[in-house]
C-alpha cells in the first residue's frame, strides 16, 4: 500500500516541475517579446504601407508580419542569453545548493531554454521570416477574388515552392559534402538528416560572419566610446579654443545673414583676410580659402554647411568646458584601458584554447559529454572567473554587433531610428537570428567559456571537425591581433611615413639651370 502511495506523489511532483517551468519559459519569453517589440517600434518606419494605410488588409498584413519579426527578435534575444544565464545558474547552484529559493532552478529548465531557443530559431529562419516577407508582397493570384486569404494562399504557395528549392539545393550540398549518406533512401529524412546540416550549414555562416564582425568591433568600439566620453585635453586651454570657435561661429552667422538679405551668390570685393579659420580650430573644421569667392549661388549652402561645423565644435568644447576636469582626464583613460584590457584577455584566451587543442588537453565541442549543473564551477577562478567569462561573452556580443553594422558593405542595411523600410527590417530580424544562434557556438570554439554546448547546439557536426576548429581559432587570434595593433599603431607609420618621404626629398640633389642642354640655333630657326 505505501508503494501505491508513494506512486502518484512522484508523478504529481513531475507534473508540477513541468508546469512550473513552462510558466517561467512563458514569462521569460512575454519579457523578451516586450522588449523587441518596443525596439522594432523604435526603427520601424510608419508609412503609407503600414498603419496610415486606408486598406484594412494591408493593415492587418503588416501588423501580422510586425508579430512574426518580434518573435523572431525575441528568439535572438534569448540565443544571446543563453550563456551568461547558464553560467550565473551554475554559479549561484553551486554556491547555495540548499537554498529554498532556488529549487526552481536545475538542469532540467537550463535544458529545455537550450531546446525551446533551438527549435524557436529554426522555425523563425526558415518559417516565421520568409512567410513575414511573402506575405507583404504577396497580392493574390490573377482571377481570384481579393482580399486577406488570397494573399495568405498566395504566401503559402509561394513559401512550399521556395523551401522545395531550398531542400533542393541542401540535397545537392550534402551529397558533394557527404556523399556516403547522399542516397535515394535520406531523401524523406528531413526531421533526421536535413535540417540539422541545413541549420548546421547557417550556424557555419554565421560563425563566419562573427570572424570577420568581432576583430573589426575590437577596433570600432574604441571611437564608439569616444564619441560618448569627454577626451582629455592635456595642455590646451579649452575656454580659449571656446571663445575663439564662438567668434567663428558669430562671424559665418553675420556673413550668411549678409548674403541672404543682399541676395549675392559672392562677396564682391573678397576680404583680405578670410578670418573664419583661427589657430585653435581643427582641420576638419577650417574654412576654404576659396569659400568666399564661390558664386552662382553656392556662397550661401557653403556658408550654412561651415556654420553648422563651427556649432557643432563650439557645443562640444562647451561640453568639455563645463566638465569637470576627473571625469575628463580620468574615465576616459580608464574606459579606454578596460577595453583594451578585455581584447588582450580575449586574445590571450583564444591563444591557450589553441595550444590546448593542438596539445591535446581540451577536447573539440561536439565531443565534450553533457555538463551536469550545480556539480562545479566552470572557473578554476570560482565565481571571478564566471563573472570574467560573462563580461567577455558580453564584451564579444557588442563588439560583433557594432562590428558588423560599422561595415562598408552594411550601410544600405543599416537600420535608421522611424525611417527603416519593413523589408529591411526583416532582414536585420534574420541577420540577427543568425549571428544570435552562432553566438554559443563562437564561445565555445575560441574557449572563451567551458560550459558546454546543451541540446542541439552541441550536435552540429561540422563542431567534430578539427582542422576548422583549429583554423577558426588561428584566423580569429591573427585578425584580432593585426586590427589592434593597426589602430593603435595606425597614426605612428603615417608619421614616419611623410618623415621619410621628407627626408628623400632633401636628399635629392637640385637640378641645376646650366646643366640643362640648350637648343641649338639651327634648330630654333
Amino acid at each position: 500500500m505505501e508503494d501505491y502511495e508513494d506512486e502518484p506523489d512522484l508523478n504529481e511532483q513531475i507534473f508540477h516541475n513541468n508546469v512550473r517551468e513552462q510558466i517561467i519559459f512563458l514569462l521569460l519569453f512575454l519579457l523578451l517579446y516586450l522588449f523587441s517589440f518596443a525596439l522594432l517600434g523604435r526603427f520601424k518606419r510608419r508609412g503609407r504601407e503600414d498603419y496610415y494605410s486606408t486598406d484594412e488588409d494591408e493593415v492587418t498584413v503588416y501588423r501580422i508580419s510586425t508579430w512574426l519579426c518580434t518573435f523572431s527578435l525575441a528568439v535572438s534575444v534569448g540565443a544571446i542569453l543563453l550563456l551568461p544565464i547558464s553560467i550565473v545558474s551554475n554559479e549561484v547552484l553551486v554556491n547555495y545548493p540548499n537554498s529554498y529559493y532556488i529549487k526552481w532552478l536545475n538542469s532540467s529548465l537550463i535544458q529545455g531554454l537550450w531546446n525551446y531557443v533551438f527549435i524557436f530559431s529554426n522555425l523563425s529562419l526558415f518559417i516565421l521570416l520568409p512567410f513575414a516577407y511573402l506575405f507583404t508582397e504577396s497580392e493574390g493570384f490573377f482571377g481570384h477574388r481579393k482580399g486577406l486569404m488570397a494573399r495568405v494562399y498566395e504566401t503559402f504557395i509561394v513559401l512550399a515552392l521556395l523551401g522545395m528549392v531550398v531542400l533542393g539545393m541542401t540535397y545537392v550540398i550534402s551529397a558533394l559534402i557527404d556523399k556516403d549518406n547522399s542516397s535515394i533512401q535520406t531523401i524523406l529524412n528531413l526531421t533526421s538528416y536535413y535540417l540539422p546540416f541545413l541549420y548546421s550549414c547557417i550556424s557555419f555562416l554565421g560563425v563566419l560572419i562573427l570572424l570577420v564582425c568581432t576583430p573589426l568591433g575590437f577596433v570600432r568600439l574604441f571611437d564608439v566610446v569616444g564619441q560618448f566620453l569627454i577626451k582629455p585635453q592635456f595642455l590646451r586651454d579649452i575656454n580659449e579654443e571656446y571663445f575663439a570657435c564662438a567668434m567663428e561661429e558669430e562671424s559665418l552667422r553675420r556673413r550668411l545673414k549678409h548674403a541672404q538679405n543682399t541676395g549675392k551668390s559672392y562677396v564682391s570685393p573678397a576680404p583680405m583676410s578670410i578670418g573664419l579659420s583661427g589657430p585653435f580650430i581643427e582641420e576638419e573644421y577650417k574654412l576654404p580659402e576659396n569659400l568666399l569667392r564661390l558664386r552662382n549661388g553656392e556662397l550661401q549652402s557653403g556658408l550654412g554647411a561651415r556654420l553648422i561645423a563651427v556649432e557643432e565644435r563650439r557645443k562640444t568644447l562647451d561640453k568639455q568646458r563645463q566638465t569637470s576636469s576627473l571625469r575628463r582626464n580620468v574615465v576616459y583613460p580608464v574606459a579606454m584601458l578596460l577595453l583594451l584590457g578585455l581584447t588582450v584577455i580575449a586574445v590571450l584566451l583564444v591563444v591557450q584554447n589553441t595550444l590546448s587543442l593542438l596539445i591535446g588537453i581540451k577536447a573539440l565541442p561536439s565531443s565534450s559529454k553533457q555538463f551536469t549543473l550545480g556539480v562545479s564551477s566552470l572557473s578554476k577562478l570560482g565565481p571571478f572567473g564566471a563573472a570574467l567569462e560573462i563580461v567577455l561573452i558580453v564584451y564579444l556580443i557588442l563588439t560583433s554587433s557594432i562590428g558588423l553594422y560599422t561595415a562598408p558593405c552594411m550601410r544600405r542595411v543599416r537600420p535608421k531610428p522611424k525611417s527603416t523600410p519593413f523589408c529591411l527590417v526583416i532582414g536585420n530580424c534574420a541577420l540577427l537570428l543568425i549571428i544570435s544562434s552562432a553566438l554559443p557556438l563562437l564561445s565555445k570554439i575560441l574557449g572563451i567559456t567551458n560550459f558546454d554546448l546543451l541540446g542541439d547546439f552541441g550536435s552540429i557536426e561540422w563542431l567534430g571537425n578539427f582542422k576548422i576548429v583549429l583554423l577558426y581559432n588561428l584566423s580569429f587570434a591573427a585578425a584580432s591581433t593585426l586590427c589592434v595593433v593597426n589602430k593603435f599603431t595606425a597614426k605612428v607609420r603615417r608619421e614616419l611615413y611623410a618623415r621619410i618621404l621628407v627626408l628623400l626629398e632633401l636628399n635629392d640633389p637640385p637640378i641645376s639651370i646650366s646643366s640643362t642642354p640648350r637648343p641649338s640655333l639651327a634648330k630654333c630657326e
